[in-house]
């Protein structure tokens, strides 16, 4: 087969090569891929900022494809099915236990630029009907995510969810609060990203750029009350006024770095208003799964700002490293 090898931490360092193809074992399905997406986590992998992988290896965490074989014991899936892989196939159900995030497609295990796969059956979710591949394989980390933000919260129909940014996280959050009946405030620096938001079904537009203090324009949005939820996706840059911009009893659901990993916190802000302050790293299998099946039921689309071949692996983690001139989802389409 086919697959795409990082062979050293470098943003340029991806060779196509050829190698064996792999058969299922017991409990297992071999995955014919079509389609592949980044993560801000396949960018350290890539940088070497990511501990774990040994190179050279198959990147990319995230994909989709259909079954093609079957191995000893699987009944539960059939050949043809449209399915997506779990990041941490051995993370089913339940709380995160050191055992069960030790294996991880794309740093520990073969990721997704690659022909075929075969992974533990237990660890695919079935494809919605209405999502394409490149659709499908945005689900695994992204939707996971967010599906968790809003399910910590329990966001519902008079909820009030904020939102910072417009990549994949943020915006498979702003689709599941509204699905949910919340009033969303989407926080970006770009006009044109926030009337995309606003297409998306974003209640309230913010520029933090003309606006600095935008904690306090989502209080004066919510009348002096803050929000049941915000989805902190930055880091240290925003986490103060993240806590600020939290109603009490709100939950603050921090995934994101991008500005920095250490920051100063004034514990007051926190306990005098009892916020719950969240750190996730993606979900189980079930959390997938409950993410997919609300994806179907409400017929959402996840957002895709561009396609990119394989051969334009390099250009297109270069893209997702730039930072945020993406909206949405960066997706490979596997030949």
């Amino acid at each position: 087969m086919y697959a795409i090898q990082l062979v050293e931490p470098s943003l340029t360092a991806f060779r196509r090569t050829s190698l064996p193809d792999p058969q299922p074992a017991a409990g297992e399905v071999l995955i014919r891929l079509r389609a592949a997406a980044l993560n801000y986590i396949d960018v350290a992998v890539a940088t070497g900022s990511f501990p774990g992988a040994t190179l050279p290896m198959v990147p990319v965490a995230d994909g989709a494809g259909e079954v093609v074989a079957l191995g000893a014991d699987v009944t539960d899936i059939a050949i043809g099915d449209r399915v997506v892989p779990h990041f941490m196939p051995d993370w089913l159900d339940g709380p995160m236990r050191p055992e069960r995030i030790a294996a991880m497609r794309g740093i520990t295990l073969p990721g997704s630029l690659s022909e075929y796969v075969a992974v533990p059956a237990k660890s695919v979710v079935r494809l919605p009907d209405h999502l394409d591949f490149v659709q499908g394989a945005t689900l695994p980390i992204a939707a996971t995510t967010a599906w968790n933000a809003v399910r910590s919260a329990s966001v519902r129909p008079g909820s009030t969810v904020v939102i910072l940014g417009t990549g994949g996280v943020s915006l498979f959050a702003l689709q599941f609060a509204k699905a949910s009946g919340a009033t969303v405030i989407l926080v970006s620096s770009s006009d044109e990203k926030l009337e995309h938001g606003r297409a998306l079904g974003a209640d309230h537009l913010v520029n933090y750029r003309a606006t600095p203090d935008w904690d306090k324009a989502v209080l004066e949005i919510t009348h002096g009350r803050g929000a049941d939820l915000v989805v902190e996706t930055v880091g240290d840059a925003t986490f103060a006024r993240s806590l600020n911009a939290a109603a009490m009893g709100g939950t603050v659901f921090t995934v994101g770095f991008l500005s920095g990993v250490t920051t100063s916190v004034n514990l007051f802000s926190i306990i005098g208003k009892a916020l719950r302050v969240v750190g996730n790293s993606t979900g189980s299998v079930a959390d997938l799964g409950e993410a997919v099946r609300a994806i179907a039921a409400n017929r959402i689309v996840p957002v895709v700002d561009r396609r990119f071949e394989i051969d334009e692996t390099a250009t297109a983690y270069a893209e997702l490293a730039a930072g945020s001139r993406h909206f949405g989802k960066l997706a490979i389409v596997l030949d």
